[in-house]
């Protein structure tokens, strides 16, 4: 079913992914009155910050609120890890923004790009505390995802980016 016309996209109970926020369950599903039409929305349960969020049902795709990946795709997105790197700009805050899109398109291969591309910069040189905000976040998205969609526990999925990422 399609999100854009209102119709359900998700099920009760289903695991999606939020953009920026990460792994999250949907536990319920809600109407409100708004401006005298009735809206229905998806309340997200978001464990790690053990906050629910409201999001609209028609906006959950524009908003890229998706199902987990594939097993599959989790091995694809961590096996490219080890592949080689496209060149990133010297500038931090231009890096910072490109990062930032890459993580606000929600997928898991451009959320791997982003841990990739910051890891190595790290290794070169420290990186600033916003980067640095955002690697560790790009990281937690990945494992948590990973982690789900390969039933793995996350120490596992852990270890095996980071030996994708030192080869």
């Amino acid at each position: 079913m399609d999100s854009k016309s209102g119709k359900l996209q998700f099920s009760i109970g289903q695991p999606v992914v939020y953009p920026q926020q990460g792994l999250g369950i949907i536990k319920d599903i809600r109407e409100r009155a708004k401006d005298g039409q009735t809206i229905r929305y998806y309340a997200i349960y978001l464990e790690p910050t053990d906050m629910t969020l409201l999001i609209p049902v028609n906006k959950a795709c524009e908003l890229g609120v998706r199902s987990i990946v594939s097993k599959d795709e989790a091995q694809k997105a961590i096996n490219s890890m080890s592949s080689r790197m496209e060149p990133v700009p010297a500038d931090w805050k231009l890096r910072y923004q490109k990062n930032q899109d890459l993580i606000r398109s929600g997928t898991i291969g451009a959320i791997a790009k982003v841990v990739q591309s910051l890891y190595h910069r790290s290794k070169i040189k420290e990186l600033p505390v916003q980067e640095r905000k955002l690697y560790d976040n790009a990281l937690c998205l990945l494992i948590d995802e990973a982690s789900y969609a390969m039933k793995k526990d996350k120490e596992e999925i852990s270890t095996l980016i980071f030996s994708k990422l030192e080869k």
